[in-house]
């Protein structure tokens, strides 16, 4: 689902509410009489019903929804500026501010980012009887914001336009259409509240939540589509940023779609999976390479909704993600979080051949923690090596407590501290196919550090580097559990030492980076060969800019740093897209 892409900023505090004798002797008459039907989940099948019955129960129950609750704005801090929404600039505009100079063999192409970017001016919560519910911000409508790099043949000189635009999903046009929110919260908040919730929106509009589209963007055979895994992929025209429609694979694919789908290495298939909190919980899916059809699919028999936020892929097998954090409704007839991580569950690796089922999955037993986001996998002699941006704990807020940056050098020696079980590190596990054998161990220990990118060419085989973001603990935790990013990480992997080799490329203070990706050199010959570049804002001057960094040297300062016309509100995941 959507909002396991962001999760380390999402607010699931569920608690069970302290509510009048009457309300909760509904919510008792409500879960004794979805009970039965709440082992499957609140399902809401499309079934043939008169056009007139449909409207006339439609009207009834918004009148209830707005008699029944109130929606409010949700208040930022100062902190949290440049979480707000911005609105549509309409055409691409002209950048003319470049500090330094675009390298003349960048490649011409499309720098993109997604993000959430709310509706009616903000997140929304409701009050009513039954508690309060709030949209957390990765529910906020997808929205792209892209640079656009173009040079003059003849002379040489580059040309930058700046365009943004919402993904246009069914359930936007629905709201815009309605000029209201429509859709109640149905992931924070009181229990009670989160399940009347899911019915009231299941039987409204045939679904229990928001088709997001915020979360990612990605190209498969000369094609381009935005998605969060709520929803199947939309796809997008990369010049004007218009939405075409939803992409369901001719038909065949007709569940969530992971935001991190994977081209197998040689073969440029695309690997899929998708979750759901319902049977079943997990399939995995292998499209052609032409886009055109799904050439496998298959259950892989879960017992329990993992959130499992991306897969992983080596030349001959899919890597499939399974740790404690879930998502189960039965939870809210207990009073209970919807998602929770359970710190005594059991976390596992499978490792499965490309077009394998449930049964070929060899399953690796690893310590229990929370996992969203992979580095890369690739193949050792008998080892599969997987590595990946790992928290001891749960890595959802409210759970866990941020502290200043002076907690660092506690955790540099290791020492208990209560932002330590939080602190993402990347992690290593080398996975011996023949043995059965684990082998595991943290790569970085200096700051916590999240959203990996690696130079694509080496997806799903060895590489060298990586290049993450780098936690500011101390802005995040003065934003309440948003996180902010002070900068950039090159990573040097090296199977002779235990930690990487980090270098660090930190930002000026008060500016914070969204949706870094590498962009390679088109002649490069070095896996590093080519340029990080991100979005970033500097929340005194209120400027958002996109730097350009010399991957080879890292450290020093941006080769070129761009002056958007607009405010970029910060995001999620960035690529960069050669035309």
């Amino acid at each position: 689902m959507a909002f396991c892409s962001y999760t380390f900023q999402v607010n699931c505090s569920f608690q069970r509410p302290s509510v009048p004798s009457k309300v909760q002797d509904l919510r008792g008459s409500i879960s004794s009489a979805l009970n039965p039907i709440s082992r499957e989940l609140v399902h809401f099948p499309i079934v043939n019903i008169p056009k007139a019955i449909k409207e006339t129960s439609f009207k009834l129950l918004d009148a209830f929804v707005d008699l029944a609750f109130e929606f409010v704005d949700q208040p930022l801090l100062p902190s949290q500026s440049n979480f707000a929404p911005v609105e549509e600039i309409g055409e691409a505009v002209l950048v003319t501010t470049v500090e330094g100079k675009i390298p003349d063999d960048f490649p011409e192409g499309v720098y993109i980012r997604n993000g959430s970017n709310p509706l009616f001016g903000g997140l929304k919560s409701t009050k009513s009887i039954f508690g309060k519910s709030s949209h957390v911000w990765i529910e906020g409508e997808g929205m792209l914001h892209a640079l656009y790099f173009t040079r003059e043949k003849i002379r040489g000189t580059w040309t930058t336009f700046y365009n943004n635009k919402h993904v246009q999903t069914d359930t936007f046009k629905m709201e815009k259409d309605r000029k209201k929110p429509g859709f109640l919260p149905a992931i924070e908040g009181d229990s009670p509240a989160i399940l009347v919730a899911y019915i009231l929106n299941g039987l409204r509009f045939g679904m229990e939540n928001k088709h997001l589209s915020n979360t990612n963007i990605f190209e498969h055979s000369k094609k381009y589509y935005s998605i969060a895994e709520n929803h199947m992929p939309q796809e997008i025209d990369i010049s004007s940023l218009e939405t075409l429609g939803n992409w369901n694979i001719n038909g065949a694919w007709d569940r969530p779609f992971t935001s991190h789908p994977k081209k197998a290495p040689g073969s440029g298939e695309l690997v899929i999976m998708g979750i759901y909190p319902r049977k079943p919980y997990f399939e995995l899916g292998v499209i052609s390479a032409d886009g055109k059809k799904m050439v496998h699919k298959v259950d892989l028999n879960f017992n329990r909704c993992s959130l499992c936020h991306e897969i992983g892929v080596t030349q001959k097998y899919n890597v499939i993600m399974d740790f404690p954090l879930t998502i189960d409704i039965n939870r809210l007839f207990r009073g209970d979080p919807l998602i929770k991580y359970d710190k005594d569950g059991y976390a596992r690796i499978g490792v499965m051949p490309r077009y394998g089922d449930a049964n070929s999955v060899k399953w690796f037993e690893v310590q229990t923690c929370c996992v969203l986001h992979l580095v890369n996998c690739f193949e050792d002699n008998d080892e599969v090596v997987v590595r990946a941006c790992r928290a001891r704990e749960s890595v959802l807020p409210r759970q866990q407590s941020f502290k200043g940056s002076k907690e660092i050098s506690s955790i540099e020696n290791n020492n208990e501290s209560s932002v330590e079980p939080f602190f993402v590190h990347v992690c290593e596990w080398r996975l011996n196919m023949r043995t059965g054998e684990v082998k595991e161990k943290n790569a970085t220990t200096e700051f916590s550090m999240e959203f990996p990118v690696i130079n694509e060419k080496f997806v799903g085989l060895r590489n060298r580097f990586g290049y993450l973001q780098v936690v500011d603990l101390e802005a995040s935790s003065i934003s309440e559990g948003l996180a902010k990013y002070g900068g950039l990480a090159k990573l040097h992997f090296k199977e002779d030492e235990e930690l990487a080799k980090v270098e660090y490329h930190m930002f000026p203070k008060g500016t914070f980076c969204s949706g870094a990706t590498f962009v390679p050199k088109t002649q490069g010959t070095d896996e590093d060969d080519g340029w990080v570049v991100t979005f970033t804002h500097n929340e005194s001057t209120n400027v958002s800019q996109v730097y350009v960094v010399d991957a080879k040297n890292f450290a020093t300062q941006s080769v070129a740093t761009i002056t958007l016309p607009s405010r970029v509100p910060y995001g999620f995941h960035g690529a960069f897209m050669p035309l």
